[in-house]
């Protein structure tokens, strides 16, 4: 057992799993940002601040995964070349339209709440109610974001 009673080979796992997570979370991250400084066009006001609001809400969630997996007795990944090699979510650049900026927000939203049911289910195996909550607030606000973002394009 760890210091916070799981069972050391199921916390290694499951902050793999974090890690993975939190490598999607940092590209996902670098993308909103790129979106909030080039976004152009007849939504520039309204879009400029919902990206930023977003991005903000992305860098709050990494602190959070990054404090699990040290709670969890585990190291966060922390350079821009293990995400970009570890994430699924792939880097963006040059994009300054705005349904072109949230059709790549949906997909990795898509991405981001699939790895998290995942991670539900491996700290559930692990009786890790720490984590499960923590995946669990993620997925209920991000299924919200889907609805209004989708909502948005119409």
């Amino acid at each position: 057992m760890n210091t916070i009673g799981l069972d050391h080979e199921k916390s290694k796992v499951l902050a793999e799993h974090l890690n993975d997570l939190l490598a999607n979370y940092m590209v996902f991250y670098q993308n909103v940002r790129g979106f909030h400084w080039n976004i152009k066009g007849e939504k520039f006001f309204e879009l400029h601040l919902k990206f930023e609001e977003l991005y903000n809400n992305v860098l709050l969630k990494v602190d959070e995964l990054a404090e699990r997996i040290l709670t969890l007795e585990s190291t966060p990944l922390h350079s821009f070349e293990d995400y970009v090699q570890i994430s699924s979510i792939k880097s963006t650049k040059d994009i300054s339209e705005g349904k072109e900026a949230l059709k790549h927000i949906l997909s990795a939203f898509q991405v981001i709440i699939v790895k998290q049911r995942n991670i539900l289910s491996v700290a559930s195996e692990a009786g890790d109610e720490g984590t499960n909550a923590l995946m669990s607030d993620y997925i209920r606000e991000q299924e919200k974001l889907v609805w209004m973002y989708r909502s948005y394009l119409g």
